[in-house]
């Protein structure tokens, strides 16, 4: 009996994990743990490298921000790790390699808010070798009550360029 009971209790994650919502399934492929916060600081508005590595595409994510003197911190998942974050309007970039990838942008105070608020948004990449790719992310007054929701999509490169042209560089590291 001990032994029905206890292979029972073994087998209750892997039930758990089939059961979880398509949503929470799609924000652990695309996001980082939910306990990892970055510190970030803009530099000055400079060129970008706009080449990728060899056999590399490159991803830039420009953070738009147009709102209250607070500037939100936006923190860049792929595949299930984070990767770096960007502070007010800045910008971020980073090396990928070719094929599918899912990202995400999520507010660092995250997914503790109210429901109401959405502060996790969610892109897919299909990559190709020398390909450069730009993501916004950026905040939309929606209402009232918790008035921003976080918005991350792909745009075109000439609007990227714009954008990254005119946006100061992302330093960020990882609290301890």
């Amino acid at each position: 009996m001990k032994t029905l009971l206890v292979s029972i209790l073994a087998c209750l994650p892997v039930f758990a994990a089939d059961q979880a919502p398509p949503e929470l399934v799609a924000v652990k492929a695309a996001c980082g743990p939910g306990d990892v916060e970055f510190n970030v600081k803009s530099g000055k508005v400079q060129p970008p490298a706009l080449q990728p590595e060899p056999g590399k595409g490159l991803v830039y994510v420009v953070e738009e921000y147009d709102g209250p003197p607070v500037k939100p911190t936006v923190k860049v998942g792929l595949d299930g790790a984070w990767v770096g974050a960007n502070r007010g309007t800045s910008y971020m970039s980073f090396p990928i390699e070719p094929g599918e990838h899912h990202l995400c942008a999520e507010w660092q105070i995250g997914r503790t808010l109210s429901p109401i608020s959405r502060t996790v948004s969610l892109t897919s990449l299909k990559v190709e070798a020398g390909q450069t790719y730009y993501l916004r992310a950026r905040f939309l007054l929606v209402g009232r009550n918790f008035p921003y929701r976080l918005d991350f999509d792909k745009i075109d490169s000439d609007q990227g360029r714009l954008l990254v042209g005119t946006s100061p560089l992302s330093a960020y590291q990882a609290k301890k």
